[in-house]
């Protein structure tokens, strides 16, 4: 018999995956090509050539007991050099590959960074809307995750309610920019005033307040955009990163942490850090795919194949007449529900064979998410199912 908490778990396991599995069916019943599936982040271009090639190349070069084998627990010293020195060079840092963690993913980071923080009954705060398996992350240790509201006019964190929540038991916040669900790149602005409030209920409360930056879109911004780097702005601030994304390897779980030297207690919290990679069970991160990013750091999304879904995604729906923030990163558009009841407007959709996720699944009830990690002949061809769901619920054309 499974635990008790675990029943509750997989009573309300993740709306994203459910709606993936759901789209799998409907692919075999009406051919893939007539299914129109926006429901889960998985990049649909393949990797690097050079991601290939260097795997290729440490395969047939390097000693296989080693390729294959333990390191330490934080990964492979020339690896973590290697990352912290790419950093370094792009952010004007000086990070020493003792300030990096190789991970399982951003996921696996999260984990270790709250098995290293937390004790039972420490609060963890995050933005609404937020990617909802942070809240999983947080119990996994008995933590309690405190949801701040979320401000719809423009989805940048809503920074007045979340001054009023922080309380001498909070340990972290957790800051995901640019966002999944919404886009939305987190202005410098915004993430100097959040660090001034860290900063303050640090003096009020003399404890120790981690900004977690859980980054796997960062190399996904339009336009120009800038991600500000954490660190330069807040002493206690951990970034985690995933190459899911920028590398096209969702699969491979490979990621890491930057721990830097000005965090309170930064020795004891990379021991400990070291050690929750361990204990967890990853041990380590997957050594093959460690000393293949190695190789690849210079590597660039193909932003233009996403741009271009982008543009065509919100022209598309603005001409229908749904109402969205542009985003500015990521791949995801947070749109606006024209019913009040988000889910029902989900399962309408389903009639054209649209899948989305209601936002209620990132504690933003009223807006559904898609993502637009598909193919571009995916959105092209959903269009004419766009716009028969636009008129039942009596919208109009936003065409300027």
């Amino acid at each position: 018999m499974i635990s008790e908490k675990m029943k509750g778990m997989v009573k309300g396991s993740s709306a994203i995956r459910a709606m993936f599995e759901e789209g799998k069916k409907m692919a075999a019943l009406y051919g893939a090509e007539n299914v129109y599936d926006f429901s889960l982040g998985n990049p649909n271009i393949p990797a690097p050539e050079s991601v290939n090639k260097a795997i290729c190349e440490i395969l047939s070069q390097e000693d296989p007991v080693e390729v294959h084998g333990y390191m330490n627990n934080s990964g492979y010293e020339d690896v973590r050099e290697a990352v912290a020195a790419s950093l370094n060079r792009r952010f004007g840092t000086s990070f020493t590959g003792e300030a990096i963690v190789m991970t399982v993913g951003a996921a696996g980071g999260l984990n270790v960074m709250f098995k290293t923080l937390l004790n039972p009954g420490d609060e963890v705060l995050v933005f609404a809307p937020f990617f909802g398996e942070y809240r999983s992350y947080v119990d996994n240790f008995q933590g309690i995750l405190k949801v701040v509201p979320p401000q719809t006019e423009n989805f940048q964190p809503n920074l007045k309610a979340f001054r009023e929540m922080v309380t001498p038991r909070t340990k972290a916040v957790i800051i995901n920019s640019p966002n999944n669900p919404t886009g939305v790149i987190y202005s410098e602005e915004t993430i100097r005033e959040l660090a001034g409030i860290l900063e303050e209920k640090e003096r009020e409360y003399r404890t120790s307040i981690y900004m977690i930056s859980d980054e796997p879109y960062r190399e996904l911004a339009y336009d120009g955009a800038r991600v500000p780097w954490l660190t330069k702005y807040y002493h206690n601030a951990v970034v985690g990163y995933s190459y899911s994304k920028s590398l096209s390897l969702p699969g491979e779980r490979i990621g890491w942490l930057v721990l830097p030297d000005e965090l309170d207690d930064a020795r004891e919290v990379r021991g400990a850090a070291n050690v929750a990679t361990r204990i967890l069970g990853f041990v380590n991160a997957p050594s093959l795919m460690q000393r293949a990013v190695a190789k690849c750091l210079d590597e660039k999304v193909n932003l233009e194949f996403y741009d271009r879904n982008r543009k065509t995604l919100c022209d598309g729906l603005k001409d229908c007449g749904f109402s969205f923030i542009y985003p500015q990163g990521a791949f995801y558009l947070f749109v606006k529900s024209p019913a009040e009841d988000e889910k029902e407007f989900c399962e309408r959709a389903k009639k054209y064979h649209i899948l989305m996720v209601p936002g209620t699944s990132f504690a933003c009830p009223g807006y559904v998410r898609l993502a637009y990690c598909v193919s571009h002949e995916t959105i092209v061809n959903a269009m004419p199912g766009f716009k028969k769901l636009a008129k039942e619920y009596g919208l109009e054309s936003r065409k300027d």
